[in-house]
């Protein structure tokens, strides 16, 4: 194919996909392929990637370890949010794309690279997060989607073309669903699971443990938060990479987190895809009991309204959107009183709250209390439900006119 394209910047994990793609883009524009790999918590030595991209034509290999960026200016913000795509994906395969696309604009430009790959189909969500970020913050680096041109369309022509040219791959004809892992989850799409009445097979599952095979006895926990975000672990103090790599270890030890889940796609059509969160999903229930504590009503609110919309840039690929950085900032603003402790319990799949205590707690014994109090006069009550009640009784007289 000719072209001016003289070197090309490729997100590489060595997996099915990136492993032929890198060849591809070699035999298909004649040119240099950097690879770039991002530890962010696959859970797995990367210094194999590294020898795998130079083995595949790699002209240099990029591994960074992204793990406590990811965690402290990714995952977290995320958290501080409170955002869920439709009601129970943490998006953990979604925050994950915008930093790595971050990294790979910051080294195509600091190598003078033409352009940037990726190993996205055409009929997901990553394409659209990769290269919304790349237009973001560079506009003028040529982005290249093989997906997109090529005539590999099923996993089988990959792994044929993978055999053909002597690439090992991790997926095979019996196994050929993918994944994807990071420091907050893992993910599994295609193969056995586009049949949404199949079952996920358990030995799928990496993270965590079948439920019914978790300890019998629950495990207590306490969290401790600052200005929203989780800090320690019984009293310890950790980074926010090693928070989650610790509430993954205790949530997978008792079967938490796993999601089975048909989503809708941004591009349009419904895809089905299971996910382990055990982390997230400790985190997020914490902290949403610290939040009970500490939020004011009508903030907490407004910021659960503003959630799904929050959610929703994030899984469609908007984290350097304006829109999110402004977002950004009255989350962040909310999430500041979120500070004290929650206790909880681990058992066979589920989380438990056992108790939260706040020193900024807006909740209040000697208001709530059934029992006799000088702080609230219950004859006020009157007044305030008649006021909230008046709407109810004029409809109801003009019901009344209107039957005579």
């Amino acid at each position: 194919m000719a072209n001016d394209v003289k070197s090309i910047v490729l997100a590489y994990s060595g997996g099915l996909d990136t492993s032929i793609i890198l060849k591809w883009l070699q035999e298909t524009y004649d040119c240099q392929v950097i690879a770039f790999a991002a530890d962010l918590g696959q859970g797995e030595e990367l210094e194999p990637v590294r020898e795998k991209a130079i083995k595949t034509g790699a002209s240099k290999v990029f591994i960074d370890d992204l793990r406590e960026e990811f965690a402290r200016d990714y995952v977290f913000p995320m958290f501080r949010a409170n955002a869920i795509y439709e009601s129970v994906y943490l998006l953990g395969t979604s925050i994950a794309r915008p930093l790595i696309a971050k990294r790979q604009i910051e080294i195509a430009l600091a190598e003078n690279a033409d352009a940037v790959a990726h190993g996205a189909t055409g009929k997901g969500n990553d394409q659209v997060r990769f290269e919304l970020a790349y237009q973001a913050l560079a506009p003028q680096v040529r982005i290249i989607a093989p997906w997109r041109i090529w005539d590999l369309n099923s996993r089988e022509s990959l792994i044929a073309y993978a055999q053909k040219h002597g690439i090992p791959v991790p997926v095979t004809k019996a196994k050929p669903y993918s994944s994807d892992r990071n420091l907050l989850h893992i993910s599994f799409e295609g193969g056995i699971l586009e049949d949404p009445w199949a079952e996920p097979p358990e030995d799928m599952y990496v993270l965590s443990v079948s439920p019914k095979d978790a300890p019998d006895q629950a495990e207590e926990i306490t969290l401790d938060f600052e200005a929203g975000d989780a800090v320690a672990i019984d009293g310890q103090k950790l980074s926010p990479a090693a928070m989650l790599a610790r509430l993954n270890e205790l949530g997978g030890k008792h079967g938490v987190g796993r999601v089975d889940l048909v989503e809708n796609r941004y591009v349009g059509m419904k895809s089905r895809g299971v996910y382990e969160t055990p982390g997230g999903t400790i985190l997020r229930q914490a902290r949403l009991a610290m939040e009970s504590l500490t939020l004011d009503r009508e903030v907490l609110r407004l910021r659960d309204n503003l959630a799904p919309k929050y959610a929703e840039m994030v899984y469609y690929g908007y984290w350097f959107s304006p829109e999110r950085a402004l977002l950004q900032s009255l989350m962040d603003q909310a999430a500041a009183p979120v500070c004290g402790q929650v206790r909880l319990k681990l058992y066979k799949g589920n989380v438990t709250i056992s108790g939260r205590r706040s020193p900024g707690s807006l909740y209040r014994p000697d208001f709530a209390t059934f029992e006799a109090d000088t702080v609230y006069n219950q004859a006020d009550a009157t007044g305030f439900i008649r006021l909230n009640g008046l709407r109810l009784r004029i409809r109801h007289a003009l019901d009344q006119l209107a039957k005579k």
